[in-house]
C-alpha cells in the first residue's frame, strides 16, 4: 500500500443491492455451452467513489470499477470478452471461487477506515450453464478495509484479512453457500514496524502500512490444518492452528521479518514444502521451508524482487508459483514489472528475467487453468493485459491483448466445462 493510491484507503459506505447483468452470448446452451461449457474470468474492481481520508495522500480520480466484472476466455488466444457485471459501491477488490464452482466470495472494502466502519463480505451463487452470479447473501467482515479473502480446503469457511481493522476473521459457509456470522475473529497486535524498510532498494522512499497493524492475506495450508496470516505493519507472519468444526484460530507461530520489510502475500510450492513470502516495502522474496506436522517456518534464502541494479522506489504486490513449481513470478509497482524466478532442486530462487505489465501498478496476476496465459490487473491504467507464459523458459510474451478494465483489482478463473 502507497501513499499514493487511495484504492485500498476510500471506500463506499454500505453495499447497495447487488443485481447480476444478463449474460447473453452465442456460446452457451441448455447443456452447459460449446466444448461442455465456457472458461470464464470473473475481475475484482475497486468501484467506490475515492477521497482523501488522510492527509499525506493525494486525491486520485473515483474508483472506476464497476464491481465483479465476467468475461468469457478464448481458450487458444487467451483474448478476454465483456458478457456482465455485477453491479457494486463497494469495492469488492478480492474475489474466491470454491471448488466445486459454485460459489463466489468477495471482499468488499469501505470507505471508512474506523474500527466502528467494518467492511463485508458477500457470498454468489454460480449459475451452472452460464457463470451468471446471484447474490446469497453480505455480512460484516469483522473489521475495516477487508483486502483478501480465500476458502478453506474443507470448503466449510472462508478465511477474511482486514486491513484496516488489522484483523482476521472466520466465517461458516451455511448448507446453502450464504455465509454465517463469523466464528472467530483475531485482532494483531504487537509493535509497528519503522517507515523505513532494512531491505529496501538503493534510494527507495517507500512507505505503506507501517501506520498500524494492516492484516494483508490469509490462506490455509494445504492441510488445511493450520491457517497462515500476513501483518505488513507488524512485519510479521502468523501462523495458525486450526478447528475446522469449530472455525476457530489459535496462535500457533509467529515470524519476525526484517524490520519495515512489511510481507504482503505468500505462496507454496506445489510440493507444499516451501513457502516464498512477498514483502511490499522491502522488495524481496524470502524462502521458508515449511514443516507441514507442527506448522512452523524456517526461513532459507532472501532474493530481491527487482532486476539487478535498480535503485528508487517500489511497492511489491503479488507472488506465485507456476503449477509444474518450476518458477516464482512477483509482481513490482512502480517498477510495473513481473520478475520470474526459477526454482532449484531446494527451491532456492534464481532471477530469470522480468517483463513489462503493458500498464500502471500490476495490483495482481493470476495464470488461466491451463497456466499458458498470465494475465496482470494494472489499476491505475484501467486494463488488464494478457501475456503467453513460455513454459519451458518461464518467460512471458505479451499477446498485445488490453482489456478495459476500471481499477482491476484481482482475476480468479472458472471452467464450467470441469466445474462440479
Amino acid at each position: 500500500m502507497t501513499p499514493l493510491t487511495l484504492s485500498r484507503r476510500s471506500f463506499l459506505k454500505s453495499s447497495a443491492a447487488l443485481a447480476g447483468g444478463p449474460i447473453l452470448a452465442p456460446w452457451l446452451n441448455a447443456r452447459g455451452g460449446a466444448a461442455g461449457g465456457p472458461l470464464l474470468a470473473y475481475v475484482g474492481t475497486y468501484s467506490s467513489p475515492l477521497r482523501n481520508v488522510r492527509p499525506t495522500q493525494v486525491d486520485l480520480p473515483p474508483g472506476n470499477g464497476r464491481g465483479i466484472h465476467l468475461f468469457q476466455v478464448d481458450r487458444g488466444t487467451g483474448a478476454l470478452s465483456p458478457h456482465a457485471v455485477v453491479e457494486m459501491g463497494s469495492s469488492p477488490s478480492c474475489v474466491a471461487i470454491n471448488s466445486a464452482g459454485t460459489r463466489l466470495y468477495s471482499a468488499n472494502e469501505t470507505d471508512r477506515m474506523e474500527e466502528s466502519e467494518p467492511g463485508s463480505i458477500s457470498s454468489f451463487a454460480i449459475g451452472r450453464t452460464d457463470g451468471k452470479l446471484t447474490l446469497l447473501n453480505t455480512v460484516n467482515s469483522g473489521g475495516a478495509g477487508p483486502t483478501h479473502v480465500s476458502i478453506h480446503p474443507s470448503g466449510r469457511f472462508v478465511l477474511v484479512a482486514n486491513y484496516f481493522g488489522g484483523s482476521v476473521s472466520v466465517f461458516p459457509i451455511l448448507p446453502d453457500g450464504k455465509l454465517g456470522p463469523a466464528s472467530d475473529i483475531k485482532k494483531d497486535a504487537g509493535t509497528v514496524g519503522p517507515k523505513k524498510a532494512a531491505n529496501a532498494p538503493p534510494g527507495s522512499f517507500a512507505f505503506s502500512g507501517h501506520d498500524q497493524t494492516h492484516a494483508h492475506m490469509i490462506e490455509a495450508d494445504p492441510s488445511g490444518r493450520f491457517v497462515i496470516s500476513t501483518d505488513l505493519g507488524l512485519d510479521q507472519i502468523l501462523v495458525w492452528k486450526f478447528d475446522d468444526q469449530a472455525g476457530v484460530l489459535s496462535p500457533n507461530d509467529t515470524i519476525s521479518l526484517p524490520a519495515g520489510d512489511g510481507p504482503r502475500h505468500f505462496a507454496f510450492h506445489p510440493n507444499g514444502r516451501w513457502f516464498y513470502s512477498l514483502q511490499e516495502e522491502g522488495s524481496n522474496i524470502v524462502l521458508f521451508d515449511y514443516d507441514a506436522a507442527k506448522g512452523r517456518l524456517a526461513a532459507r534464502q532472501t532474493i530481491s524482487s527487482l532486476p539487478p541494479g535498480f535503485a528508487g522506489s517500489n511497492f511489491c504486490s503479488e507472488i506465485m508459483v507456476s503449477s509444474d513449481g518450476r518458477f516464482v513470478y512477483a509482481a513490482n509497482r512502480l517498477h510495473d514489472g513481473i520478475a520470474f524466478f526459477s526454482v532449484g532442486e531446494t527451491g532456492t530462487l534464481t532471477f530469470a528475467g522480468e517483463e513489462w505489465t503493458r500498464g500502471d501498478y500490476p495490483r495482481s496476476f493470476n495464470f488461466d487453468p491451463t497456466g499458458n496465459f498470465l494475465y496482470c490487473c494494472n489499476q491505475r491504467a484501467d486494463a488488464i493485459t494478457t501475456f503467453r507464459v513460455d513454459r519451458k523458459s518461464g518467460a512471458l510474451v505479451f499477446t498485445g491483448q488490453f482489456t478495459p478494465v476500471g481499477n482491476p483489482s484481482m482475476i480468479a478463473f472458472l471452467d464450467l466445462g470441469k466445474a462440479g
